[in-house]
């Protein structure tokens, strides 16, 4: 596994340590969200491949990473096209702080960007990293995340509000 950025509450870098090695430990480090919307502006979302290490089989964002350099915008973009298959400009919305435990022991505590970003072409997903995709209106989101809350990430539940306010 890689090294991840460790960070404080104003987001300056810290430290560096093992991505897991921080996940058990809780410590706060910085983190990235991709919403990707079409020209509908229907929403890309992605089901987390089984093998992920916490929230696996959950619908997320587009895409969502650690960066490891300075360079969050520039990590996100490269990001985007590993695990989504697919390039476009992204734009910093906002950035946010959020903690949560899993039932595996695991901690999020992370200092999230998130950006957006337009794109209307092929998805051609990385199946290590993404069991399904979708577009999806962001109202019809919303209801289905209210009957099913379970179904989704914690990072995603909580900025999704605020991200389409953007749009």
């Amino acid at each position: 596994m890689e090294d991840i950025l460790l960070v404080d509450e104003d987001d300056n870098i810290i430290g560096k340590e093992e991505k897991l090695s921080a996940h058990k430990s809780g410590k706060l480090h910085r983190a990235f969200s991709v919403f990707v919307f079409n020209s509908k502006k229907e929403l890309l979302i992605q089901k987390r491949a089984q093998g992920k290490y916490h929230s696996a089989g959950l619908w997320s964002n587009t895409c969502c990473s650690h960066p490891v350099t300075e360079d969050t915008k520039k990590e996100a973009e490269e990001r985007l096209k590993e695990e989504m298959g697919f390039s476009c400009e992204l734009e910093e919305l906002f950035s946010f702080i959020y903690e949560i435990e899993f039932k595996n022991g695991l901690k999020e505590h992370e200092f999230d960007h998130v950006f957006k970003g337009k794109y209307n072409g092929p998805v051609m997903p990385n199946i290590k990293e993404v069991m399904n995709y979708k577009w999806v209106a962001p109202e019809k989101l919303h209801e289905d995340i209210k009957k099913n809350p379970g179904s989704y990430t914690h990072w995603l539940k909580l900025c999704l509000s605020r991200v389409i306010s953007f749009s």
